[in-house]
Parts: C-alpha cells; sequence; structure tokens
C-alpha cells in the first residue's frame, strides 16, 4: 500500500524534477532536468498549477 505522503514511487524520476496535477491527483504530466521546463511542459499539457518538487537519486544526501 502506498502511504498517503508518498507523491510517486519508482526509479523513473530519480535526480529530476517531476510535475504532478496537484496533491491530490498524483498523476505525473512532466519530468525534466529544469523545473523551468518542467513547468512549461505542464502548462503546455493544460495544468496552469502543477506540483514540481526534485525527487533525488536514491543513497544520495542533500544538504539544504
Amino acid at each position: 500500500m502506498i502511504s498517503d505522503q508518498t507523491l510517486v514511487t519508482g526509479v523513473c524520476c530519480e535526480g529530476k524534477y517531476v510535475a504532478l496535477a496537484s496533491f491530490l491527483d498524483r498523476t505525473v504530466i512532466a519530468t525534466g532536468d529544469d523545473p523551468k521546463e518542467v513547468v512549461k511542459q505542464a502548462r503546455e499539457a493544460g495544468y496552469e498549477n502543477p506540483v514540481i518538487f526534485f525527487i533525488p537519486q536514491q543513497d544520495v544526501n542533500l544538504v539544504y
């Protein structure tokens, strides 16, 4: 069972920016290396306010 806190599963998006339709609709609508390009792709697909976030690669530590 997928947790309510899990937005995307699988390794297809590791190291990429991802656009979802919304927090409730977890459909991946665009992916890429550049967040501006991901937003552009999502808007071209008809989603004016997509949810954009970065999925780090597995076993990589990020410092914010």
